[in-house]
């Protein structure tokens, strides 16, 4: 995924950090795509490389730092990544070797710690409290899992040790690629204000903009600003969020997740698109159907994900974890459209797209966060009465207007499931 860059703070003193109490690991792979790629092509190591189809209309999966460097990001039109890299090399996507590697990948984790919460194929949270005095502080698990896999899969990774993980995921970023950054729980808020408030995870280029128009572009003069002041400019939830984040609190344990359960549907469109609002309307009905599914089978998840294939049949998925379980449909589509929109595509020809709900548990185990901005009778509850006329008169039989059949793109026919 193609990140906005940020220089990671300076540290006072020359003392290597205290990683006392910083449990929290997030191990995040460098180029992971290329990188895995190039495994079978080391001539090629250190030069522009770009993991996608060498068609015009085909997007980036990925590209090596040095393709990085010229600007080339992932989800980028490959046309535009040419004209922008004419030099590159492009290698076709190996779709089998990544889950492979993944696999060996998080088999390593879970023999440091059980605690292993997997975000994506290539990076993870680990809460290794249990595992100290087996292997010894955080900062040497951490080491010993950067020359693992380094040894045997060929690739290197970046890790983030704090006490939380908000900093922990933060500090792998800053790390990259292939470093190490502690941030000692007595420093977090020092390191944080230092940063600028994009840094802050969940922050978007356009929230970044309008706290830059509110004269707020570090850390600190978030963290400084009244929380009621937040709070008018942003909305209840978001205002407070940012504020906690802010001042480094974050409540969130690592919570182990089996990759593969997960409700979702795809959506395979009759012709391609690149209309972003036959695009949005399709994320909204298989959200709409995914939120269904969950509540059917008495299930809420953390984490929201979407797959988006291109023409030239290159996949690429995004995933968000959220603050809190939910099986709401609003709430599932908000999030699978930031993720759509995040990407920035404009005239990609898109063959698929499919939303998922992921880290599921059964739903009396997890509470559901009421939202600040819900009406009196939430919008859960529309998605309960809503099942229960789809259990009386059929599926379908209530549903956003947008989403009535006369406005419906055609479709080769979807699919969803519970793995």
């Amino acid at each position: 995924m193609s990140r906005r860059q940020f220089t990671a703070p300076t540290r006072a003193g020359a003392h290597p950090p205290d990683d006392t109490g910083c449990t929290v690991l997030h191990i995040d792979m460098d180029a992971f795509y290329a990188s895995a790629s190039l495994l079978s092509r080391p001539e090629l190591v250190g030069r522009p490389v770009i993991i996608g189809g060498a068609s015009g209309r085909s997007v980036v999966l990925s590209a090596t730092y040095e393709a990085r460097a010229f600007g080339v990001a992932s989800a980028m039109p490959m046309a535009r990544a040419r004209r922008l890299c004419p030099q590159a090399i492009i290698i076709e996507p190996d779709h089998r070797r990544y889950a492979a590697i993944s696999d060996a990948i998080m088999a390593t984790f879970a023999t440091i710690t059980e605690h292993v919460e997997p975000l994506s194929l290539d990076e993870a949270f680990l809460d290794v409290s249990g595992a100290m005095r087996r292997l010894g502080r955080p900062t040497r698990i951490a080491e010993q899992l950067r020359d693992t896999i380094a040894d045997e899969q060929g690739i290197t990774c970046s890790v983030g040790v704090a006490a939380t993980k908000f900093v922990a995921k933060l500090a792998s970023t800053l790390a990259k690629p292939d470093g190490l950054i502690v941030v000692p729980r007595d420093e977090t808020v020092a390191f944080l204000h230092q940063l600028p408030v994009g840094a802050i995870w969940g922050v978007g280029e356009k929230t970044e903009e309008h706290l830059h128009r509110l004269g707020l572009r570090t850390v600190a003069d978030l963290a400084h600003t009244p929380l009621e002041t937040l709070q008018r400019a942003l909305g209840d939830g978001a205002g407070r969020n940012l504020h906690e984040l802010a001042w480094g609190r974050d409540p969130r344990s690592v919570v182990p997740e089996r990759r593969e359960k997960s409700i979702g549907a795809d959506e395979t469109f009759a012709h391609d698109i690149s209309d972003p609002v036959v695009i949005h309307r399709e994320l909204l009905r298989l959200s709409d159907r995914t939120a269904a599914r969950a509540r059917s089978a008495g299930m809420t998840g953390r984490t929201v994900s979407i797959k988006v294939r291109f023409a030239d049949f290159t996949t690429i998925t995004r995933a968000k974890t959220l603050r809190h379980h939910t099986d709401v449909s609003r709430e599932i589509f908000a999030t699978a459209r930031e993720l759509y929109d995040r990407l920035g595509l404009q005239r990609a020809r898109i063959r698929l797209v499919g939303v998922r709900l992921e880290g599921l548990v059964e739903a009396g185990k997890a509470p559901i966060q009421a939202r600040l901005d819900d009406p009196e009778h939430g919008w859960r509850e529309a998605d309960v009465a809503v099942d229960r006329a789809s259990a009386r008169f059929g599926a379908g039989s209530v549903r956003p207007a947008s989403l009535m059949p006369e406005r419906r793109s055609g479709s080769q026919g979807g699919s969803g499931d519970l793995s």
